[in-house]
């Protein structure tokens, strides 16, 4: 569902993060607007604190009437809108000591590909997956959607098959190129993940997008139709690997956690982590840690021994897999992070590696 035609107001502060490069924008009362440029926030210049009554009556430019009624009800609302042609937006209203407070997320309307991205070669080989279930986990605000969304577009280009996406909201806009491409949004195409989930056993998809694993029932779910024959992508909040599989079983009631390491390992296909760092030349880049289900990977899962899931990592380097570690070491021999970034966002620094590569001609 798509907002009525934006305000004035509105319009000039995301041009205002538009032209700051920004990703973000958040207009809270007491505060100038802000915007978020290279992962910090800063406020917009000329702009002074935002009352009360300014932030409630930028939600009235970007909600439907139906949608309004919604927010007035929950206190927090979930919304996307176009924007010039150039940009959607992906918004949330939220109450906040009694105001109102928007955080508003900037979407290009054109795809990312994953040469784009720097995506690893594990994750296009997942792309050219029949079956089973695919992570893509990371904190808020790590490039998951953008991930989720490159990968969708090679399947489009590669192969002639069903694709059902499921979002809340739906945030890239997907074309049909060799595929037919179904997008779903909570709210405006289906009441819930759950009741989507439920129907797309009855759509015959190929691939199958879900926008976020966020409860019992969907995991549920997304296990049973990725042991059926279709190829599953899923978000999921997740600082790890390690962490994302702990929290699908751990949702499980524990008598049901050692059925579910046996279902998981037979239906996982790989986990792809992420997290940004700032480059330096300015800007942020994703580093990765992926995991490829493998015999020994499975085995592990089944047998619940987490904890031995990066000496599989590490040792499942020729099958694609990387831990952050190794992505984080090549983003620094390519001069693209610096060592001590690099080393403030590792849990285990001593494995950084130090250095740029030497440039061609230039002795090492």
């Amino acid at each position: 569902m798509h907002g009525p035609p934006i305000g004035s107001r509105i319009d000039s502060l995301l041009e205002a993060l538009w032209r700051a490069n920004g990703t973000e924008l958040l207009l809270t009362a007491g505060m100038p607007p802000q915007i978020r440029v290279h992962g910090d926030l800063h406020p917009i210049p000329g702009q002074g604190p935002l009352t009360a009554a300014a932030t409630e009556a930028v939600v009235s430019e970007v909600l439907l009437p139906e949608q309004a009624a919604s927010w007035k009800t929950a206190h927090e609302y979930d919304f996307t809108f176009g924007w010039r042609g150039t940009a959607r937006v992906r918004g949330n209203a939220f109450s906040q000591r009694g105001t109102t407070a928007i955080a508003l997320r900037l979407i290009p309307r054109s795809v990312p590909t994953m040469t784009e991205l720097g995506l690893p070669p594990a994750v296009a080989e997942f792309a050219r997956g029949r079956q089973g279930l695919v992570l893509v986990t990371g904190p808020t605000g790590s490039g998951k959607s953008a991930t989720l969304a490159a990968v969708i577009n090679q399947i489009n280009i590669d192969r002639a098959c069903h694709v059902i996406t499921i979002e809340d909201p739906i945030e890239y806009m997907h074309e049909h190129k060799r595929s037919a491409v179904n997008q779903r949004e909570i709210s405006s195409d289906t009441a819930s993940f759950p009741d989507a989930l439920r129907s797309a056993i009855r759509e015959s998809p190929d691939v199958l997008l879900i926008g976020e694993l966020r409860d019992l029932e969907s995991i549920r779910l997304a296990l049973a139709i990725a042991e059926t024959g279709t190829l599953v992508f899923a978000a999921l909040h997740s600082k790890d690997t390690a962490e994302a599989l702990a929290r699908i079983i751990d949702v499980f009631p524990v008598e049901e956690r050692a059925q579910v390491r046996v279902q998981l390992s037979a239906a996982l296909t790989g986990v792809v982590s992420q997290c940004l760092v700032p480059r330096i030349a300015g800007g942020l880049v994703a580093a990765h840690e992926v995991l490829v289900a493998n015999s020994a990977v499975r085995k592990v899962i089944k047998e619940g021994n987490a904890e031995q899931l990066r000496e599989c990592v590490i040792s499942g380097v020729h099958e694609g897999m990387m831990t952050f570690e190794m992505s984080l070491s090549e983003l620094v021999r390519n001069g693209d992070v610096s060592h001590e970034t690099a080393v403030a966002r590792s849990l285990h620094p001593q494995e950084i590696q130090a250095g740029p590569r030497p440039r061609a001609g230039v002795p090492g």
